[in-house]
């Protein structure tokens, strides 16, 4: 529904352009979808950015990652990996070393503990959690979704 954003913000012009219109309501909504997934991470005494970087460190297996790969491989960056690594160390979830192969690289590791929570907060409990997110939206409104905002990332469309 076109201007309900226009509404929302309580603007009383109209934007400058549609582009504009367009960029602000992806703001809008992600701000609002990441806010409700803090919400649920929020009893885990997890952010989001703290659970995106134990699910690629839990993909990566044993062997780990260098702190510059995580940061490639989260969904929103953030510039202070090192502060994230920080607080999930110290909290048992995750271990850090020097590489054998070459010292100036920092490997990263998740920890029994952190597993652990990813298994307390659960994959079916996250995916009802975004099953509930996007309930009012049908199948093929979700895949045009996806398909828009790659289109959109890509710049290519």
């Amino acid at each position: 529904m076109a201007g309900r954003l226009q509404s929302e913000l309580k603007q009383s012009k109209p934007f400058a352009s549609v582009e504009v219109e367009a960029y602000l309501n992806l703001v809008r909504t992600a701000d609002e979808l990441a806010r409700q997934m803090a919400v649920h991470l929020k009893p885990h005494d997890l952010t989001p950015a703290q659970y995106n970087i134990l699910r690629i460190l839990r993909g990566a297996g044993e062997s780990g990652l260098p702190c510059g790969e995580i940061g490639a491989r989260m969904v929103t960056r953030d510039p202070d990996i090192t502060r994230l690594l920080d607080r999930l160390e110290k909290r048992g979830l995750t271990t850090r070393s020097r590489s054998g192969a070459d010292r100036r690289v920092v490997v990263v590791r998740i920890t029994a503990g952190g597993s652990s929570l990813l298994d307390s907060i659960g994959s079916d409990s996250l995916d009802a959690f975004h099953r509930g997110q996007f309930q009012h939206l049908t199948r093929d409104q979700l895949v045009q979704l996806i398909d828009l905002l790659e289109a959109a990332r890509s710049r290519d469309a």
